[in-house]
């Protein structure tokens, strides 16, 4: 050991001890201030699936890679960073003696190559993921950008490392080989060892570049570790803990069934909650779980929910990730003022901190941070901006995106729980639908008697369910409130109804006993108005299969939400049954030749998949392949599957006016008409009174055939199914087709990855 050698150890140690002292301090930081979150007992187990999960995610990186353009560059730099850590340790044997190996590893081959690959595969993939960020830079107009909003110099910096990292690691291998330090074959070494044959054989070079690998790395520890909110750097030690804890035990994302309100790391039970003690969905950053303050920690700021939100790509407020990011800078500003007890009353009175001098020794700025309400314009230098927390669709495309699962749509309608239920602050249109559905039942305010007027046009009865369910009765058909009271919707429901008759399927309905099921008022915030429809119909249903076993509690159901509400969230409230969604069932009778289309629809057909159908439930095959058999020809959307574009309806959006941006219905309208079909097809009703207002206005901007109509799926099997129709209208001759039929292996769940 030359003085060289010991000059840079020393050197290298003493920054080393600084810089990781002040990463492990800020490890503590990050989990005393996680744990200010609300408890969530949920999150603990079972660990096989867990753990399972978690391991699938990271090392397969299965959802990084539904954007494959990123995914392995990713894939290369997250390996690079977990295995190549063994080179950065390794660097300190080698500042002191630059022969120095990894005993036992250092002799075979294997490890040279793979480390070798490693520093390649760094390098490439680092200069890739910056290119990738220059190529979609906030620069670009039109929100065009996934990373406008993002902090971009704090990915740069991390993007350099990475490469600095990665030609750190060759380069101390090449300065090594050069002096002959271990004799490895060239395909083990295929880079260092043609380069080490331009070196000179020097131990001081080879020390002086390991302590130059090993500053640039204790700049990046001590930089990180001075920004807790620097996202882009801590997701790769949080994000293995915030896949773990997701709320899926199943590894499934947080979508489907809404996250049931919690106060105390316990279900909320309203009829015993008291406002002063518990918590009503988030009205402060504090009423977060734990796991909410982990997912702020863990955004990445790549901007995928961003790219994916049909808020923001109409012109709203709304960005999923600048939501995440705005609560973690606020949360993490906050910390030092909760971490000292502090603590206000429902009125912003002080009550945790007492004394004479009860804020000594807080931030200024953290004090500051504590009067901030969480929701409020910027005239109340509010967090979230009211206009932000109510222009949420609820289309989950934001979670289905996350590449580290963070539950954006959980968190909004929590902070929209405690808008509703404690400050009674939300538009002015949802009064009237909460009022409707509290006296009426239906968010139309419709008379429950007029439940059944929709069949007054078929030619057969209408099983009405009368008190006995008769043993040969296999399904109850829910109707819905829009397939009861709206015109539109009301085809929907007599395609269907007829489609059953013809079939020879035996169901009831419920007629005026039926009710809406509760989901805008759950997705508006309004819990406590859920709970009330939701156990009402949990009666009742349970009274008609009364004396049923569970597995022939069926029922089917033609709207999107009521299937996602009765199959997701019924059974919490002692409502177990086997839900259906129409263009399941109806597929499954058109394979078993039970319905047998014989006058096939010659028309172009492109399929508008409804988020709490697709998404939310991975219905995707069923109704594809009901157009299929309807003898249309099916044309995709460029988004479309589980990159879907929202209607606009969801998360009670439906009674709510669009005042900014461009309509969202009318966004998705547009890029239907792109594929130049004679038929919209969908199988929701919300998704066909939105895409039918969306026709409606193209065609009164002359830039929409009036030959175009958007149909169920129920409707194009029924015309395809009876004989008789009229032929469907041709296509203009000057439209041409921009899509593409969808091919078989695009009919899965995972289509538009």
């Amino acid at each position: 050991m030359g003085a060289v050698q010991l000059i840079l150890g020393l050197v290298a140690v003493a920054v080393s001890i600084v810089a990781w002292s002040m990463f492990v301090r800020t490890i503590l930081g990050f989990v005393k201030t996680i744990k200010l979150g609300q408890p969530d007992p949920t999150r603990n187990g079972p660990f096989v699936p867990r753990m399972k999960t978690m391991v699938a995610e990271f090392a397969a990186h299965t959802r990084m890679v539904k954007f494959r353009h990123v995914g392995w560059a990713h894939w290369l730099v997250m390996w690079g960073f977990l295995i190549g850590s063994a080179a950065l340790f390794e660097a300190y044997g080698e500042v002191f003696v630059p022969t120095w190996g990894w005993p036992v590893l250092d002799h075979w081959s294997v490890w040279h190559l793979l480390m070798e690959v490693l520093g390649v595969g760094t390098i490439v993939g680092g200069l890739w993921l910056a290119v990738i960020r220059q190529r979609n830079h906030p620069r670009r107009a039109d929100r065009l950008s996934r990373f406008q909003g993002s902090n971009m110099w704090q990915a740069y910096f991390v993007e350099t490392v990475v490469v600095f990292e990665g030609i750190g690691i060759l380069g101390v291998r090449a300065a090594k080989s050069a002096m002959g330090a271990h004799e490895v074959p060239t395909w083990a070494a295929f880079v260092s060892n043609p380069v080490g044959e331009l070196l000179p054989a020097s131990p001081n070079l080879v020390s002086a570049l390991a302590f130059i690998k090993l500053m640039g790395a204790m700049v990046w520890v001590y930089v990180v570790a001075k920004y807790m909110t620097m996202g882009v750097a801590w997701h790769r030690f949080s994000a293995f803990f915030n896949i773990y804890f997701k709320r899926e035990a199943d590894g499934g994302v947080a979508l489907g069934a809404m996250k049931p309100m919690m106060s105390g790391g316990k279900p909320l039970d309203f009829e015993e909650a008291d406002p002063e003690k518990d918590v009503f969905g988030a009205g402060k950053v504090e009423d977060f779980s734990w796991k909410g303050w982990l997912d702020f920690t863990t955004c990445t700021e790549c901007g995928r929910c961003q790219s994916q939100c049909p808020a923001w790509n109409t012109g709203k407020p709304l960005s999923p990730k600048l939501v995440i990011t705005q609560l973690r800078d606020h949360a993490y500003a906050k910390a030092p003022y909760l971490l000292a007890g502090g603590k206000r009353d429902m009125m912003g009175e002080e009550i945790g901190l007492t004394g004479d001098n009860p804020h000594a020794g807080i931030d200024v700025l953290a004090l500051a941070e504590s009067e901030r309400p969480l929701i409020g314009g910027p005239e109340e230098n509010g967090v979230i901006d009211p206009e932000v927390l109510w222009s949420c669709t609820t289309c989950g495309a934001c979670v289905e995106q996350c590449p580290v699962d963070i539950e954006h749509v959980d968190h909004i309608v929590d902070m929209r729980r405690y808008q509703v239920l404690i400050e009674s602050n939300f538009p002015s249109e949802l009064g009237g639908m909460f009022k409707n559905l509290e006296n009426k039942g239906n968010p139309w305010g419709q008379n429950a008697k007029d439940r059944l007027a929709w069949t007054e046009e078929l030619d057969f009865e209408v099983p009405v369910f009368d008190g006995e369910l008769a043993a040969e009765t296999e399904y109850l058909f829910w109707v819905g409130c829009a397939g009861a009271f709206e015109d539109r919707a009301k085809k929907t429901t007599r395609a269907v109804a007829e489609l059953l008759h013809t079939a020879g399927v035996n169901y009831v309905v419920l007629g005026s006993e039926e009710t809406c099921t509760g989901d805008p008022a759950r997705r508006a915030g309004n819990e406590f108005l859920f709970q009330m429809l939701a156990q009402q119909n949990v009666e009742v249903i349970n009274s008609v299969f009364e004396g049923r076993e569970a597995s022939k509690r069926k029922v089917v159901v033609t709207c999107a939400h009521c299937f996602n509400t009765i199959a997701n969230e019924y059974p919490a409230l002692g409502g177990k049954y086997e839900v259906v969604h129409h263009t399941q069932l109806l597929n499954k009778l058109v394979r078993e030749r039970r319905l047998v289309p014989v006058a096939p629809v010659a028309e172009d057909v492109t399929y508008h998949d409804p988020c709490y159908l697709g998404r939310h439930n991975k219905v995707y095959e069923a109704p594809r392949e009901l157009v299929s058999a309807s003898g249309a020809k099916l044309r995709e959307m460029p988004r479309h599957a589980d990159r879907s574009m929202c209607c606009g309806a969801g998360g009670a959006r439906m009674w709510m006016e669009e005042r900014i941006g461009k309509r969202i219905n009318v966004d998705r309208v547009d890029e239907a008409l792109g594929t130049a079909p004679t038929k919209i097809a969908t199988g929701c009703p919300f998704c066909r009174v939105m895409l039918t207002d969306g026709v409606t206005a193209r065609q009164s901007d002359g830039l929409a055939a009036e030959s175009v109509e958007v149909v169920d799926v129920a409707q194009l099997i029924l015309a395809a199914v009876k004989r008789g129709q009229p032929e469907p209208a041709d296509t203009p001759t000057d439209q041409t087709s921009t899509g593409t039929p969808l091919p078989d292996e695009d009919k899965s769940p995972t289509a538009g990855n």
